[in-house]
């Protein structure tokens, strides 16, 4: 029996039978809850460098440079990739490690650890949105290709306004740091279910890409991806 999200991207936004919305929506939803609720931290950066830690302007720039640096930290990280092997578990890690610092982040009362808090906050951010974005287009088929960035835009870029409105709602009644806590609260739980069902999407991905590179002409042994995805 389908589900109200399969429908949705099966017949409303995916129409086409050759690809499996079972293999794709997942990453989708993982990447929206995580743009929606774990992103909107930096909305709510000038508040912790202000009120919570004290440090003014200079302090928010540093902050902000921190969390920069680990973003080009992930970003290094995953460019020594040279296949799909394993991404799958790194979207889910970095989902999980990205909640994780959220958390330890809001706890904290002190500037500098504050600061190097950020750098693992930024790196797991880019890993996570960089090992989808990579899932995501080794799993679609060139005339579909258009159509499935917009919705990846959609709810990478698209999510986060929202997520800032929602933020700052909820930090008028809880105080910032509850609400980047239970930004962070959110990813871990999005990074659980998507572990619970990695290995149904490992399966679905396998399928896609074997069959679109055997559709390329690719011969099938040659392919990167293996069970470890």
């Amino acid at each position: 029996m389908s589900t109200g999200t399969d429908v949705f991207f099966e017949r409303v936004l995916l129409p086409h039978r050759s690809l499996p919305p079972r293999g794709f929506h997942i990453l989708m939803l993982l990447l929206g809850l995580v743009s929606l609720m774990g992103m909107p931290y930096t909305t709510l950066m000038p508040v912790f460098a202000d009120r919570i830690l004290r440090a003014g302007a200079g302090g928010l720039g540093l902050l902000m440079a921190m969390s920069g640096a680990g973003a080009l930290i992930g970003a290094l990280a995953l460019a020594t990739k040279r296949s799909l092997r394993g991404l799958g578990r790194w979207v889910a890690w970095s989902s999980a490690a990205f909640g994780a610092t959220l958390i330890l982040f809001s706890l904290s009362r002190t500037f500098w650890l504050s600061a190097v808090l950020l750098v693992p906050v930024g790196c797991a951010m880019m890993v996570q949105m960089a090992s989808s974005n990579t899932l995501i287009q080794s799993m679609v088929p060139d005339h579909l290709r258009g159509r499935v960035m917009s919705i990846y835009s959609m709810m990478f870029m698209g999510m986060a306004p929202f997520g800032a409105l929602l933020a700052g709602a909820i930090a008028h009644r809880l105080e910032a740091p509850a609400t980047v806590a239970l930004g962070g609260v959110a990813c871990l739980v999005g990074a659980a279910v998507f572990g619970v069902r990695l290995p149904a999407f490992r399966t679905a991905a396998r399928e896609i890409i074997l069959s679109l590179q055997a559709a390329g002409g690719e011969p099938a042994a040659a392919t990167t991806l293996s069970k470890d995805t």
